[in-house]
């Protein structure tokens, strides 16, 4: 009963929280980690709900979703030894957001790839997820010229109103996170660890210097999760399904990032490589994804920005940052509107006003030059 008193204590002083099922039965299944969306969905055939189906919770159960005997007694050991009140007391200390793919939150662009994670733990502001975002990976043994490479590219990304997403990892991943604070932007690091601890342990100030700055940490794994080998092919998943682009900066031969593009193609997502030296073993994998046709070679952000359709940083765009609106219609229209193109309905519901009102508004911000309309009629900051 202790525990129960203080996931509600927990809900009531956390009200991002938007869990759709039980709250218990949702942190009881995230700690299990043994729900993929496949299985999700197999139990909610069974049950109708997953509130039902924890309830019916035993062997005989994990056996029939698909899950190995060696791995049973320990979901069932886990499961037996949960301490809810003090997992939802942790959460609260940390200011962690905990939601399921139930939720209105969940970020729309990871509901659409075919194995989404069910559970999500956040960190920040997942306000960023709503801007257009680019995945930026490669490698952990990061060169000078990587790092040329991350300074060219993600300044005039932020400057185009992107969020960038990478993994927080050592090499490519923290250089990206650094450059898009240095350029004033905000970005996302996806973990493959839970976020009671931030691996690798070098890379903690920079974790909080993120959400500080407006960006988010992302898991989904319990937040006692270390990390091995299996975390860090399902966390790529989780940056290629945020990210409209994914873009390899530096990757060996073998290197993880390529399965990170190798997922992005599987979801229908662009992928982009930079080439370097045919001497350079960091630029192999970025050179085979080019020549066997799966990337598309780019040297600049606008390459990047052109590919999927988003304004480029322009010095218009830079404007833009210093612009002061006139009204609280102008301010609602400047916030609906980013670098990627939005229909006039689509600006209605984010501005919250009618659309006489938004028309006239969009006309005035055009005569200033920080709106503009493009060929498809739809609406970009300029």
């Amino acid at each position: 009963m202790q525990g129960l008193i203080m996931c509600v204590h927990f809900l009531l002083h956390n009200p991002r929280y938007t869990v759709c099922m039980k709250l218990e039965n949702a942190l009881r299944w995230s700690w299990m980690h043994v729900l993929t969306y496949k299985r999700m969905q197999v139990l909610i055939e069974r049950f109708k709900d997953l509130d039902r189906a924890m309830e019916n919770m035993n062997p005989t159960l994990l056996i029939a979703l698909g899950c190995r005997q060696d791995s049973i007694e320990l979901v069932m050991n886990r499961l037996e030894e949960f301490d809810i009140g003090a997992y939802a007391g942790m959460l609260g200390k940390k200011d962690i957001t905990f939601f399921s793919i139930e939720d209105d939150i969940y970020p729309v662009a990871l509901k659409t790839i075919a194995d989404p994670p069910v559970f999500l733990y956040a960190q920040g502001d997942l306000s960023v997820l709503q801007h257009p975002c680019i995945a930026l990976v490669g490698s952990r043994e990061m060169n000078t010229e990587g790092q040329r490479i991350v300074e060219r590219l993600v300044s005039p990304m932020v400057h185009a109103g992107c969020t960038t997403v990478s993994g927080l990892a050592y090499g490519v991943d923290a250089e990206v996170a650094k450059e898009t604070l240095a350029a004033g932007g905000r970005t996302v690091a996806v973990l493959g660890n839970g976020l009671g601890s931030i691996y690798p342990v070098a890379n903690a100030k920079l974790a909080q210097k993120i959400v500080q700055e407006g960006g988010l940490i992302l898991s989904e794994f319990p937040m006692d999760t270390r990390p091995d080998k299996f975390t860090f092919p399902a966390r790529n998943r989780i940056i290629a399904g945020l990210s409209l682009v994914t873009v390899v900066v530096q990757a060996a031969q073998k290197s993880g990032s390529l399965i990170t593009a190798e997922l992005a193609l599987e979801y229908g997502r662009e992928v982009c490589a930079v080439p370097g030296s045919i001497f350079d073993p960091l630029h192999a994998g970025c050179h085979h994804l080019i020549t066997s046709g799966q990337a598309k070679l780019v040297t600049s952000a606008q390459d990047v920005l052109q590919e999927v359709g988003i304004a480029s940083a322009t010095e218009g765009t830079r404007r833009t940052s210093s612009f002061t609106t006139d009204s609280p219609d102008e301010a609602a229209v400047f916030g609906a509107l980013t670098a990627l193109p939005a229909a006039l309905d689509d600006l209605v519901v984010k501005a919250k006003l009618h659309a006489a009102t938004l028309s006239a508004v969009l006309t005035m911000l055009e005569i200033k030059g920080v709106a503009r309309k493009t060929d498809s009629g739809k609406w970009i900051r300029s």
